[in-house]
Formats: C-alpha cells, sequence, structure tokens
C-alpha cells in the first residue's frame, strides 16, 4: 500500500506542475486511505506537503515571468490570515464528535472527511465544466481588480483550505482569471505561490498542538511530490492544460463519490 501512497504522491506532483492546481485535492485521501494517517492529522500534513511542492513548482514561474506579485499579495493575504485562524483555533475548537445522526456519532474526522468529499466533488465539476477563463488569454490586457470580491474569495479559499488541508487551486485560478482578468498561465503561476505561503503558514497553527509530527514520513512523502511538479512544470511547456483538466477532473469526482460512499457505509 505504501509503494502505491508514494505513486500518488508523484501523480499529486504532476498535477500541481502540470495544471496548477487539483493534486492537492489527493493528498487528504491518500495519507488517509493509503497511510493510514488520521483525518484531521492528515489535513495538517497535507497543508505541509502542498506547501512546499508549490514553493518549489512557483520557482520555474519565477523564472519565465508567470507571477503577478501585486495579484499574489492581494488574494494572498486575507488567505493566509484565514487559513492559519482555521488550524491555529477553528479545528482544535469543533467538538469531537461533531453531532449525532439517531444514534450514530459523526467524528470530528469522519465529516471533514466528507466535507473533503464534497469538495473534491465540486473541484471536479469545475475542472471538467470549466475549461476555459481563455477569453483573458492575452498579455496586453491590463490587470484589474475586484477588491471586494477577491478580499472575499481569499478568506474563503484560506478557510476552506484551513479545514480540509488542500490547496485550493481549482478555486483561486477561476478567481484570479476571472476578478483579477489574469491570463492562464500568469494564473497558475500565482496560484502557486499563493498556495505555498497560505500552506506553510497555515501549517505552523498545527505546532502548536499536541499533535506528534512524523518528520521523517513528511520529508519523503514531499521530496517525492516536488519530484512530481518539477516533471510536471517541463511537461507542461508540450502539454496544453485544457485537455488534462477534464480527464483529471472525472478522477477526482470518482475519488470523491467512492469517499462519501465509503464513509456513509462505515458509518451506517
Amino acid at each position: 500500500m505504501e509503494i502505491i501512497g508514494y505513486i500518488g504522491a508523484l501523480t499529486m506532483g504532476l498535477s500541481l506542475g502540470l495544471i496548477g492546481g487539483g493534486g492537492s485535492i489527493l493528498t487528504v485521501p491518500i495519507l488517509v486511505y493509503l497511510f493510514s494517517v488520521d483525518a484531521v492529522l492528515a489535513t495538517a500534513y497535507s497543508l505541509f506537503i502542498v506547501g512546499l511542492t508549490s514553493l518549489i513548482g512557483s520557482f520555474s514561474h519565477m523564472r519565465m515571468g508567470n507571477i503577478h506579485w501585486r495579484t499574489a499579495l492581494v488574494f494572498g493575504i486575507p488567505s493566509i490570515l484565514a487559513v492559519y485562524a482555521t488550524r491555529a483555533w477553528l479545528v482544535p475548537a469543533l467538538p469531537d464528535p461533531l453531532f449525532n445522526v439517531d444514534e450514530v456519532a459523526v467524528s470530528k474526522a469522519l465529516g471533514m472527511l466528507i466535507f473533503f468529499a464534497l469538495l473534491m466533488v465540486a473541484a471536479a465539476y469545475s475542472m471538467i465544466r470549466k475549461g476555459k477563463p481563455k477569453a483573458v488569454e492575452t498579455a496586453t490586457e491590463q490587470v484589474r481588480f475586484n477588491y471586494p470580491l477577491i478580499l472575499a474569495e481569499g478568506i474563503v479559499v484560506g478557510t476552506i483550505t484551513g479545514l480540509v488541508g488542500a490547496g485550493g487551486g481549482f478555486l483561486i485560478i477561476p478567481a484570479l482569471v476571472l476578478l483579477a482578468r489574469l491570463p492562464m498561465k500568469q494564473a497558475v503561476g500565482t496560484s502557486l505561490i499563493i498556495i505555498a505561503a497560505k500552506s506553510l503558514i497555515g501549517f505552523t497553527g498545527d505546532l502548536k498542538g499536541h499533535e506528534v509530527i512524523d518528520w521523517n514520513f513528511l520529508l519523503v512523502f514531499s521530496v517525492i511530490a516536488v519530484g512530481g511538479i518539477i516533471a510536471g512544470s517541463i511537461l507542461s511547456k508540450r502539454i496544453p492544460n485544457e485537455k488534462l483538466k477534464p480527464a483529471f477532473g472525472w478522477f477526482v469526482l470518482v475519488m470523491g463519490i467512492y469517499i462519501i460512499g465509503r464513509e456513509l457505509s462505515n458509518l451506517a
């Protein structure tokens, strides 16, 4: 199972490198089902893995000039504050169990997994249905900011990232294209630097808790994922991500439905 898990880590990195998002949505299921990590701890591990992987992946975009730093700050700051607050205070404050259905207790871990799976379904829909913010693919078009919407989106994405440990690239990229009017390649590069900052800073919110972090495992998993994102960044110059997104979206959809079915059947 561990070998399959490490192949999953490589796949996650490849996806981040190729399409700038979506791959991180696989990290928590890989950790929970292939490495038997507790679901709540898996969301913390995922923040570190996704953050480090995205940071390395952003270097090539920096060299190519694909990061719009002003947009990264406008979107990133509220997102970083939201993810840190969620990890440091909201997640520890959630009751365990969350609630009872008849006589069945719904644990915090189960609730987070179900919420995560629903997010996977939403991510899959976004990748399958939306192959195109393409009308903006012109380098000459000036970047314009819709500050209230960008601020609100940053807070929402940061909170979701804090709850489920996913980078949120599938939410960030459409926001950058539609709200900041960035060309697609700049949106991908800018998304990676935002994901890196908010995920790594969000992870520090877990360090003050009582969770025991397995640093050796985290570093091995992260190194494999980093290898994937480097390979994906190289391949992205040759493979149009518009063709990859729908296929990956269907895979994420199947995974999300599987998790919902599995967890609900365990609950019954």
